[in-house]
C-alpha cells in the first residue's frame, strides 16, 4: 500500500497545527514588564527545586540545572500553555533512580531521548484532547492532593532541618518534625510565615506587585545582615556543559524501552494535568493539549545531548508562574534566560538566599491553589463527585500522582456507568410525534434555538455539549431543554455553567427549561449560573420559554 500526495498533506496538516503560532508572540508584548517580573520570581524559587531534583535523579545538580534551563525555553516556545513552566521534578526522580542503577547515567540521557520521540508521537496522534473528558473532581482532588503534597515537601526547609532520604512526603515531614523539636530553632519559621503572609496579604491588596521577589529579597537582606546562621541554597553548580552524543547505546534501547514508556506517560499525564489546573488559576486561559506534549516532547529530546534528566512540567513553579502575575509564555522563557544569568553573574548572592524564604513562597502558592468553595460545592453536588475528590486527594498525597489519576479515574468510571444503570428505565408513554420538534425548526429565522439533551450530562458527554454549544452562531436567545437529562454530575454542571457564560459573552441570551428537582439542586450547590433564576429565565416546561424568547426578539 503506497501513501499518496494527499496522504502527506495530511499528514503534515497534523503537524503544522501544533506549531508555534503568531499569536503566541503578539500576546509577549502585552505586558512583558509583569511576564518578566513573573519569570524572576519562579526563576529563583526555581533554582533550589532544579538543584535538588538533580541530586535526586542522580545525576548531580548540573544536570537538574541544565534541564531547568533549555527544557524550560523549549518547552515554552513550543508548548501549548500560556503559563506553563517545565524542568525537573520530584516525581520524574522516582522513575530514574532504577535506570542510574542499572544502565548509569547514559542510560537515563537514552531514557529521555527515547522519551521525548514518544511524547511526540502521541502529540502528532492527538490523544492530548483526551484530558478534557476528566471529571472536575478528579481535577480539584489532584489540585489539592498536590497543594499538600508540596507543602510537606517543603516541612524540613520551613523548619531549617535537613530534609530525610523518605521517599513520601508525610514520613518527610514527620522526620523533619521530630529533629526540629529535639533542637528547635525558631528563625526558620518564623522565616517561612513572614514571606508567606506577605505574599498572601499583599497579593490582595496590591496583585500588580510582584511580593513573591520583594519578599525574598527582603528576608535574605535581613537575615545576612543580622548574622543569622541557616539553610541557603549555596554554591551554585556550572550550567549546560558542551553537546555530546555519546550516551547513545542502541544495543539497550529494547532494555530501556520500558523506562522509556513509564516517562513519557509520566511526562504527558503531568504535564496535561498541570495544564489544566493552571487555566483554573487564571480566567480566560485554555491550552491546546496536543502543542504541550509536542513542546514536551521536544525538550527531552534536546535536553539529554546537553547532560541533563527528563522533563515535564513543573506544578508548583507553574502556580508560582500564573499567581505571580504571568500572562504569557514570556514568563517561562524568561525564567530560564534570568536561572542562566543568575548562574553566571551573580550565584554568590543567590546562594545566600535562605531555604525558609523559598518555603515561604511555595507555602503561599499552595494556599492559593486551594479554591475552598469549589471543593465545598463539588463534595455537595453528588455522592460519585464526593468520593472521587476525596479518593484522588487521599492517593495523591498517600501514593504518587500517576496513581491518583488512575484510581479517580477508574472510580468515577465505575460511578458514572452505576448512576447510568441506574437512570435506565422501562415507562410507557405516549408517542409523540412533534415534541415541539415543528415549532423548533421555525424558530430559527426567529434567530432563536431550541438545543434539547438526551440521556446523561456526565464528564463523559460534558465536554462535548460543549463544543458543540461554542458553535451556535447568528441567534439571538438559545433555549437549554434539560427535561430529558437523566443523570447530572459536578463536571457537567460546571461545563454548563461555562456555556452559559461562553454564549453570553457574545450577546446571546440563555433560557433553560425543564430541570428535574434533584438535578436544580446539584446546580444550585454548584452555583451554576444563578443569575438566570433571578432574571426569570429558567421555565418548567419548553413552551413558556419559547413565547419568552419570541418576547425577547421582538422588543426593540
Amino acid at each position: 500500500m503506497t501513501t499518496g500526495p494527499t496522504d502527506a498533506r495530511r499528514g503534515a496538516g497534523r503537524f503544522g497545527r501544533l506549531l508555534p503560532r503568531v499569536s503566541d508572540y503578539t500576546a509577549m508584548a502585552r505586558s512583558p514588564l509583569r511576564d518578566l517580573l513573573a519569570g524572576a520570581t519562579v526563576a529563583i524559587v526555581a533554582l533550589p527545586l532544579a538543584l535538588a531534583f538533580g541530586v535526586a535523579s542522580g545525576l548531580g545538580a548540573g544536570a537538574g540545572l541544565t534541564t531547568a534551563i533549555l527544557a524550560g525555553i523549549i518547552a515554552a516556545i513550543f508548548g501549548g500553555s500560556n503559563l506553563q513552566i517545565s524542568g525537573p521534578t520530584g516525581a520524574m526522580t522516582v522513575v530514574l533512580v532504577p535506570v542510574v542503577h542499572n544502565f548509569g547515567v547514559g542510560g537515563v540521557l537514552q531514557v529521555g531521548l527515547m522519551a521525548g520521540v514518544l511524547l511526540i508521537i502521541l502529540a502528532v496522534s492527538g490523544v492530548g484532547k483526551f484530558v478534557r473528558y476528566l471529571p472536575a473532581s478528579l481535577i480539584e482532588g489532584f489540585t489539592v492532593g498536590i497543594a499538600v503534597v508540596i507543602a510537606l515537601q517543603q516541612v524540613p526547609n520551613m523548619l531549617g532541618v535537613a530534609p530525610g532520604d523518605q521517599e513520601q512526603v508525610l514520613p518527610l515531614a514527620a522526620d523533619a518534625v521530630a529533629r526540629f523539636l529535639e533542637d528547635p530553632n525558631w528563625i526558620p519559621p518564623v522565616i517561612t510565615v513572614v514571606v508567606a503572609a506577605m505574599i498572601l496579604i499583599v497579593a490582595r491588596l496590591k496583585p500588580s506587585l510582584p511580593v513573591s521577589l520583594i519578599a525574598v529579597i527582603a528576608v535574605t537582606a535581613t537575615a545576612v545582615g543580622a548574622g543569622f546562621a541557616l539553610p541557603s541554597i549555596g554554591e551554585l553548580p556550572a550550567p549546560i556543559g558542551s553537546p555530546s552524543a555519546a550516551f547513545l547505546d542502541w544495543g539497550n534501547a529494547a532494555s530501556l524501552l520500558p523506562s522509556a514508556i513509564a516517562v513519557a506517560a509520566l511526562g504527558a499525564l503531568e504535564s496535561l494535568l498541570c495544564a489544566t489546573v493552571a487555566d483554573g488559576m487564571r480566567v480566560g486561559e485554555e491550552h491546546d493539549p496536543d502543542r504541550e506534549l509536542l513542546g514536551q516532547g521536544l525538550a527531552n529530546m534536546v535536553v539529554p545531548f546537553f547532560g541533563g534528566v527528563p522533563a515535564t512540567a513543573a506544578i508548583a513553579r507553574t502556580a508560582v508562574n500564573a499567581r505571580a502575575g504571568a500572562a504569557s509564555r514570556l514568563s517561562a522563557i524568561s525564567h530560564s534566560a534570568i536561572l542562566l544569568i543568575v548562574v553566571l553573574a551573580i550565584s554568590p548572592l543567590v546562594g545566600l538566599i535562605p531555604l525558609a524564604a523559598l518555603a515561604g513562597v511555595l507555602l503561599a502558592t499552595t494556599i492559593q491553589m486551594v479554591q475552598v468553595g469549589a471543593v465545598r460545592a463539588l463534595l455537595a453536588s453528588t455522592r460519585s463527585d464526593a468520593v472521587v475528590l476525596v479518593l484522588t486527594f487521599l492517593v495523591t498525597v498517600l501514593v504518587d500522582l500517576v496513581t491518583a489519576v488512575v484510581v479517580g479515574l477508574a472510580a468515577a468510571a465505575i460511578l458514572a456507568l452505576r448512576a447510568v444503570a441506574q437512570s435506565a428505565q422501562l415507562e410507557q408513554v405516549p408517542l409523540d410525534t412533534t415534541d415541539h420538534f415543528d415549532e423548533e425548526r421555525a424558530l430559527a429565522d426567529e434567530n432563536i434555538v431550541a438545543y434539547r439533551f438526551d440521556g446523561p450530562l456526565f464528564f463523559g458527554a460534558a465536554h462535548r455539549f460543549l463544543l458543540e454549544l461554542a458553535d451556535v452562531s447568528d441567534v439571538s436567545v438559545v433555549i437549554l431543554r434539560m427535561s430529558r437529562v437523566t443523570t447530572l454530575d459536578a463536571t457537567g454542571g460546571l461545563m454548563l455553567d461555562d456555556a452559559i457564560a461562553r454564549l453570553e459573552r457574545r450577546g446571546i441570551v440563555v433560557l433553560v427549561s425543564g430541570v428535574r428537582p434533584g438535578h436544580g439542586e446539584i446546580l444550585r450547590r454548584l452555583g451554576t449560573a444563578p443569575h438566570l433564576r433571578e432574571r426569570g429565565r429558567i421555565f418548567e416546561d419548553t413552551p413558556d420559554a419559547i413565547a419568552h424568547a419570541r418576547g425577547i426578539v421582538a422588543s426593540p
